[in-house]
């Protein structure tokens, strides 16, 4: 069987797809990049996205994946536990985006003073279990305003999109990375962090210590950070690492 964009012979070992996992921010950007290089190679993947937290549970917990992204920090310390083998690559760059309800009034995130001041006038405020809302929690205690939005903060359960607490009305602003917040309807897009508050994440691929399949999951990751690459992470709201 030869595939149109690069023809050569179909293994029978690329007939079984490379079994990953993944955080929910890079569910959309995977799912493009995969098919591009199936179409290209052959050689399917089947990545379930989840919450970060959970993914990264699942690992720990001797789970078998060839292939785990999640946030570079995450990947360091699976690899230091022995889930994951040595040699971290880094696969896009990814920033927090805030968000209201569609036709709600868009607030002013222009500098970090506006920032303070919207969160302390919006409603209910909602943020992720992962790297982004750990990021958050801090500047909000380092504003000393934790106490203040304590009563009001909504932490979206692992893998459950923020956009849809704000998109259903339960929040009135949520914070996530641009990459969750494209493509969903009911809300609208406000825009990144200012700086010097500017929340950004690496995310990072691992290749699982006890695959058989090392080689296969390296040449995907060779096209995942290749310029042919480029255009679908910023379809995707992301950067390339």
């Amino acid at each position: 069987m030869l595939t149109r964009d690069n023809p050569r012979l179909m293994t029978e070992s690329n007939t079984v797809p490379l079994r990953g996992i993944s955080s929910m921010a890079t569910r959309q950007v995977l799912a493009e990049l995969t098919q591009a290089y199936a179409e290209r190679s052959g050689q399917g993947t089947d990545i379930a996205s989840v919450g970060g937290v959970d993914a990264a549970k699942r690992v720990q917990a001797g789970e078998a994946f060839d292939l785990v992204i999640l946030a570079s920090d995450a990947i360091d310390k699976l690899i230091a536990a022995g889930h994951l083998l040595p040699g971290r690559v880094d696969l896009v760059v990814s920033s927090v985006a805030a968000c209201v309800p569609a036709g709600a009034p868009v607030p002013d995130l222009s500098s970090e003073a506006a920032v303070k001041a919207t969160v302390l006038a919006a409603g209910k405020v909602s943020y992720s279990t992962g790297p982004s809302g750990v990021a958050l929690q801090k500047l909000f205690a380092d504003w000393g305003m934790a106490e203040a939005v304590a009563g009001k903060t909504v932490q979206a359960p692992p893998g459950v999109p923020v956009a849809s607490l704000v998109a259903s009305g339960e929040v009135a602003l949520g914070f996530q990375q641009l990459s969750e917040l494209l493509h969903v309807p009911g809300i609208t897009i406000v825009g990144g962090l200012p700086e010097p508050i500017r929340i950004v994440t690496v995310f990072s691929a691992g290749i699982g210590a006890h695959t058989p399949r090392a080689d296969a999951v390296r040449a995907l990751l060779a096209f995942m950070t290749s310029a042919d690459a480029d255009a679908a992470k910023q379809r995707q709201g992301m950067a390339p690492a």
